[in-house]
């Protein structure tokens, strides 16, 4: 893990990043000629997919206040990922920096920034699109207010955030047209959760891990329609990171309750999502959003090492 240390300005705080998977192919073994006898040739092994680079951004006075981006860069490394975090203010130097990583040696590309990284995150993604380099997934955690659009080479995006939130609260919107994942999580009524805290929370970071180690078996686009979803997590509900919703199409004698339990999605969430009240009645082919996960936290969670 590499770690570039640079004070800068006091503004917010922390950023991360991903790119194009590259396939592995085996080689067609050649026919020898008849006079000679040829001993058989052994099947390649398959090659193995890169598990990508992650560039993780601390916010101002991040040596300070965006310690929790140096906690997770431990477990991404630990996990086995190419991975380094820095200040906000080097975040055009990193970003020319990646792309000429990523023209040596395509993999995909995460970037997880806090406060100000959260905005560095989305520069760092303009300049990647400039260039045509897809990025793999983008986490801001409670980000500036004033942020730039998401560009339409980012994937996944994930915004979790404080509303109202003083030295954060950015509540991201993607470009016209994107048809990446997006979601949005305002955690805001969550008991003790606070901008200088957010980028610290476990159950953040496990997710996370998770999602960086799937991304490169994750094709960027699913069967099925992708939709946005945004939602404000109750204060005694758990923090689940959905990538994007999928529609769902509502058949005779269903209920919120009973596609919430169909979906193993809790009832809040499709209530909220939906804007539907809890009791209201669905009608037959009416069409609700469904969360989902583009692959099953635990395909990967029980499989990746829990090293801290």
């Amino acid at each position: 893990m590499q770690v570039v240390s640079f004070v800068g300005a006091v503004i917010i705080s922390g950023c991360v990043l991903y790119a194009a998977p590259a396939a592995g192919a085996s080689a067609n073994a050649q026919a020898a000629p008849a006079a000679t006898t040829a001993p058989a040739a052994s099947p390649s092994a398959p090659t193995a997919l890169p598990r990508g680079r992650v560039y993780l951004f601390r916010g101002a006075l991040g040596l300070i206040f965006s310690r929790g981006m140096d906690k997770l860069a431990k477990r991404i490394e630990e996990a086995g990922v190419s991975v380094d975090v820095n200040e906000f203010t080097i975040c055009a130097y990193v970003a020319e920096r990646a792309i000429r990583e990523y023209r040596q040696n395509p993999a995909p590309i995460t970037l997880i920034g806090h406060s100000m990284g959260g905005f560095c995150a989305l520069q760092f993604a303009e300049k990647l699109q400039a260039e045509n380099i897809p990025i793999g997934l983008i986490v801001t955690i409670d980000p500036a207010h004033l942020m730039p659009k998401l560009p339409m080479n980012v994937e996944r995006y994930m915004n979790i955030f404080l509303a109202r939130d003083v030295l954060g609260g950015g509540d991201v919107v993607p470009e016209k047209g994107y048809q990446g994942h997006f979601a949005s999580f305002d955690l805001s009524k969550l008991k003790g959760v606070l901008h200088i805290n957010i980028e610290k929370m476990d159950i953040i970071h496990t997710q996370l891990l998770t999602k960086i180690l799937q991304i490169p078996e994750t094709p960027a686009r699913l069967e099925g329609e992708g939709l946005p979803i945004r939602y404000v997590v109750p204060p005694d509900a758990a923090v689940d990171l959905w990538d994007s919703g999928m529609p769902a199409v509502v058949q005779a004698g269903d209920t919120l309750e009973t596609l919430a339990i169909k979906y193993r999605v809790p009832l809040w969430a499709l209530t909220q999502i939906n804007e539907i009240p809890e009791g209201a009645a669905l009608v037959a082919n009416q069409r609700v959003i469904v969360p989902r996960h583009l692959v099953p936290l635990a395909a990967i969670t029980e499989q990746s090492p829990s090293k801290r």
